[in-house]
């Protein structure tokens, strides 16, 4: 039972990112190499990340809200999307459009951040002998985060590849890739400020989530249009 538990969360956690990749056009075009670079391009980041969390931040014993630590995490957040624009516009890609390009970057991106963080949670405890609905949760924030990751990825790509794109989005653009780079400081918010239970928390991401993903997609789609 145990083993069928861990099991169960280790498909609910890393298999949309198998499913996505098998269900668009990425797996036609080959796109698995961008994938990986982009997935060892997050790895270095969050090497990167650690180094400053460990040297800025200060540890404390309660779980209480710090607006000082919080701040200083949401600026170290933004290693993240330094390491995307070095992986969207630095590497070396195949011969791929923008459109297959952000989808595989932000692919890759979501499978190292569930791996580093949830794999070994999961090896751990998932295979305890109580039941827990953590893992589960844990499971549906990973996806949460892939759609995130490749909304960002889709943004990014329009702020960086995109040069011509109507004036009127920019600062729609801009305003909603903050909004997705920020969300680990808003969860944080809502769990440590606001006393919000891990549930309620994985809710907001999953509903956060669609709506990004629904805006990016539209912008996306507006700035592929010809200009008249």
């Amino acid at each position: 039972m145990t083993m069928f538990h861990f099991f169960n969360c280790a498909i609910l956690t890393f298999g949309p990112h198998a499913v996505y990749y098998s269900a668009t056009p990425l797996s036609e075009y080959d796109t698995i190499g961008t994938s990986v670079k982009a997935a060892l391009v997050y790895l270095g980041t969050a090497l990167v990340k650690l180094v400053c969390l460990a040297t800025f931040l200060n540890v404390f014993e309660n779980e209480s809200f710090d607006p000082y630590q919080e701040l200083l995490k949401a600026l170290i957040g933004f290693i993240d999307v330094a390491g995307l624009y070095f992986a969207l516009t630095q590497l070396t890609h195949r011969n791929i459009s923008q459109n297959h390009k952000f989808q595989a970057v932000g692919l890759g991106w979501a499978f190292a951040d569930s791996v580093l963080h949830r794999l070994a949670p999961l090896w751990v405890g998932a295979r305890g002998l109580e039941f827990t609905w953590d893992y589960i949760l844990q499971g549906l924030e990973a996806n949460a985060n892939l759609v995130l990751s490749i909304s960002l990825a889709a943004l990014g790509s329009l702020i960086w590849l995109r040069k011509n794109k109507p004036k009127t989005l920019i600062p729609i653009i801009y305003l909603c890739a903050g909004i997705v780079a920020t969300m680990p400081s808003i969860t944080s918010y809502l769990r440590r400020g606001l006393g919000w239970h891990f549930p309620k928390v994985v809710g907001f991401e999953l509903f956060t989530s669609l709506v990004m993903a629904f805006i990016s997609l539209q912008l996306f789609a507006a700035c592929q249009r010809p200009s008249l």
